[in-house]
């Protein structure tokens, strides 16, 4: 399984996003709180000490300035010389200012009251060192504590889907023609599967057990279908050659023993198509490498009979030949459902089968054509174009457009109504199968 992507992974990046997330989210509230505590509690305090310096003041004018570890005090009369001051604090007026870290960098409070002025200032080290023991060391005892549980969380759900990535791996590895589902059997799962994931390994292993028991009955049908039904036929073809050679049948009978040929020859060829569709992936057939102009003539012979009584001439053209190197029986199936629509709705004129330049192969016929409409659902299964009092099942185009999926050869139909149709098959350079 690829770690990229794997549910520990995602896991383990939901976890380092979210104490991402809690340590963003605790810097912030951190620095609100210093912000609080400078801006808010700061001058507060200010403010208090000014309004009991102003009482002090009214009872004993001799009342000493505040003169603490963390705030000194300043006054004089408020209109007269600031020289006595600080330099810092003779341009400041009445209100709260916070000096430069370059002139101390104190929180200053300035109130005029009774013709005097007071300056309070709060030492921006104090200020600091609150700001630190009541933030920051909080901060980095609480990411501590987050970072620890997000990892022991993370430990937690790792051990918790390891059940899950285990039945991953093993589901992964399975051959789809051959599950092996014993390693999925109750009595040998690991002993932390359990829950849920217990369910789902008995479900996956029921699953395989039905996959394989399908695989296996699909087999014993090609197999068997392939003797059985092609000896009937083999028998009412050989029938059928055999009447054909008396001369005393009538022509109704003739005519009769015509379409039970043609009947045969279909059914021959639908036999080959579902036999290759029934595998999945193999055939069953050997790749082999043939020139295409062979089996296109082949299949033009062999469609020359399924006009007979009619007046269309069915064509072989060879304009430049290649090879491919694939089932050759399962080109034939192709072309062969191909022609065999195209003669089927051509009552005069030609079927042209052209072997072209660019590995491709054109059937051109000037049949009842197809509108717009009919040619969109033309590979439908079961879907008849054209006039549907014809005989016909409506699975022959279904048929080439899976085959021809199978093998990446790409089937493409152009129709006009009343004037034809064109049908081209083309095959990938280098190799073709």
């Amino acid at each position: 399984m690829n770690e990229r992507t794997g549910l520990r992974r995602k896991i383990w990046v939901a976890f380092i996003l979210q104490a991402a997330a809690i340590a963003f989210a605790a810097i912030l509230g951190v620095y609100g709180a210093s912000a609080v505590l400078k801006h808010v509690l700061i001058q507060r305090a200010l403010e208090q000490e000014a309004a009991h310096f102003w009482q002090r003041l009214e009872r004993d004018p001799k009342s000493e300035m505040p003169d603490t570890f963390n705030m000194t005090g300043y006054l004089r009369p408020a209109t007269g010389p600031a020289t006595a001051l600080p330099p810092a604090l003779r341009q400041l007026g009445p209100g709260f200012h916070s000096l430069p870290r370059a002139q101390g960098g104190s929180l200053v409070l300035v109130q005029d009251k009774s013709g005097w002025r007071l300056y309070l200032l709060f030492k921006q080290e104090q200020v600091d060192s609150l700001a630190f023991w009541f933030g920051v060391a909080p901060l980095a005892l609480v990411l501590v504590v987050v970072y620890v549980i997000a990892w022991s969380t993370y430990r937690a759900s790792r051990r918790a889907v390891s059940p899950v990535v285990w039945l991953a791996e093993q589901v992964q590895h399975w051959d789809p023609h051959h599950p092996n589902v014993e390693a999925i059997r109750a009595e040998n799962l690991p002993g932390d599967v359990e829950g849920e994931t217990l369910a789902l390994a008995s479900a996956l292993h029921d699953f395989g057990s039905r996959i394989g028991t399908f695989v296996e009955r699909e087999r014993n049908f090609t197999r068997d279908a392939s003797h059985e039904l092609r000896t009937p036929l083999t028998v009412i073809r050989v029938a059928g050659d055999m009447m054909a050679g008396d001369d005393a049948l009538s022509p109704m009978s003739r005519r009769a023993l015509k379409r039970i040929q043609a009947s045969g020859r279909d059914m021959e060829a639908l036999i080959d198509a579902f036999l290759i569709l029934a595998r999945e992936g193999d055939t069953g057939l050997p790749d082999e490498d043939f020139s295409v102009s062979e089996v296109v003539a082949e299949e033009v012979d062999k469609a020359r009979e399924l006009v007979q009584g009619k007046p269309v001439a069915v064509e072989c053209r060879i304009e430049q030949d290649f090879a491919l190197h694939a089932p050759l029986r399962v080109l034939s199936v192709l072309l062969g459902n191909l022609l065999r629509n195209a003669c089927h709705y051509t009552d005069t004129g030609t079927v042209v089968v052209s072997v072209r330049a660019g590995r491709r192969i054109d059937i051109v016929d000037t049949g009842v054509g197809m509108d717009p409409g009919e040619l969109a659902r033309v590979f439908e299964p079961f879907f008849r174009g054209g006039d549907r009092s014809r005989d016909g099942q409506g699975i022959g185009l279904s048929i080439v457009r899976r085959l021809s999926q199978r093998y990446g050869w790409a089937v493409s139909l152009d129709s006009v109504p009343g004037q034809g149709t064109t049908a081209t098959v083309r095959f990938p350079a280098a190799g073709g199968g």
